[in-house]
C-alpha cells in the first residue's frame, strides 16, 4: 500500500467501460496506490441506481445524483424535489454533474440553464456541494451560479479547463476548482498556470475515469490509480511534496464533502 493518501473526487465507475475486468480490481488496484476515497458521479438520473450500485460496494466510495448538461434536454422533468428526495440517501454527497456545455451543444443553451438552476436549487435545499461542468460557457455559468445561487451555493468546478479568469471567479463565489489529467498533457501550459495561480486549501484532484487519461496513459481507459499522476504535476507546478499535494487535496475533498465522515 502507498504510503501517499490520495482521493478521486470525480470518476464514473458505473460506465461499462469497467464491467469487463469489473470494478473490484479497478479499485483494489488505486487503492494500491494510494487512493483511499472515490467519489462516482451520476450523469443521468434515470440511470441514479446503477450508480449507487457500484458506490454501495464499497465503504470508502460515495456519490452524487444530478444531470450532465448533454442530457438537460431529455431530463428536464426531473425536479428539485425529486433531486432532494434521492439526495437524502446516505451515500449521496454532492448534486450534480450540472451545469453548462456549449461546446457539444447536446442540448439547447436554454435547456441547459433551467437544469442548471434546479440542481442549484437543489444544493442550496440540501446543503450538498454542486459538481459543475462548463465548457465554452464561462459567461452563463457565472451568472446562473450568481443569480440561482444567490451566492450561497458551494461546490467544485470539475475537471477545469478553463483560464485563470473564470478560476478567480469561481474562487471568489467559493468554489473549488479540480484538475485532471488534462494538466499532463503537453500543450496544457495554459492550464498548468491556473494550478499555479489557486491556493493550495482550494484545489482537488481527479480522474474523470473512463475519460482523459494523463501523461503516460493518454489515449487509454482512464482509471483512479492513474490520479497519482496528476497530482505528481501539481507537485511539479505548486513546488510540494506529491505526499502534502495528496494530504492537501484530500482535506479539501472532505472539508467540501462534508457529509463524508473523514476516516481518521
Amino acid at each position: 500500500m502507498s504510503a501517499v493518501r490520495l482521493v478521486d473526487s470525480h470518476c464514473h465507475l458505473d460506465y461499462p467501460d469497467f464491467a469487463e475486468e469489473g470494478v473490484e480490481a479497478v479499485v483494489r488496484r488505486a487503492e494500491e496506490a494510494g487512493v483511499t476515497h472515490f467519489l462516482t458521479i451520476c450523469v443521468e438520473v434515470e440511470k441514479f441506481q446503477q450508480v449507487l450500485d457500484v458506490a454501495e460496494k464499497f465503504s470508502n466510495m460515495h456519490c452524487t445524483v444530478g444531470t450532465h448538461p448533454h442530457h438537460a434536454a431529455e431530463e428536464l422533468h426531473v425536479t428539485r424535489e425529486e433531486l432532494v428526495r434521492i439526495a437524502a440517501n446516505p451515500k449521496v454527497v454532492g448534486i450534480g454533474e450540472t451545469g453548462l456545455d456549449y461546446y457539444y451543444n447536446h442540448s439547447p443553451a436554454e435547456e441547459q440553464k433551467k437544469g442548471f438552476a434546479t440542481h442549484i436549487e437543489a444544493a442550496l435545499e440540501t446543503r450538498l456541494p454542486l459538481v459543475v461542468h462548463t465548457r465554452d460557457a464561462d459567461v452563463d455559468t457565472i451568472d446562473v451560479l450568481t443569480s440561482a445561487g444567490q451566492k450561497d451555493a458551494r461546490g467544485v468546478m470539475h475537471c477545469f479547463s478553463g483560464d485563470i479568469n473564470l478560476a478567480r471567479k469561481s474562487l471568489d463565489l467559493g468554489f473549488y476548482i479540480s484538475f485532471s489529467g488534462i494538466i499532463t498533457f503537453k500543450k496544457a501550459d495554459e492550464l498548468r498556470e491556473v494550478v499555479k495561480f489557486v491556493p493550495q486549501d482550494r484545489m482537488l484532484i481527479e480522474t474523470d475515469a473512463p475519460y482523459l487519461a494523463p501523461m503516460p496513459h493518454r489515449g487509454k481507459r482512464n482509471e483512479p490509480s492513474f490520479v497519482k499522476h496528476t497530482a505528481n504535476m501539481v507537485a511539479q507546478i505548486k513546488e510540494m511534496s506529491l505526499a502534502d499535494v495528496g494530504d492537501v487535496t484530500a482535506r479539501n475533498f472532505f472539508s467540501l464533502f462534508d457529509k463524508i465522515e473523514e476516516a481518521v
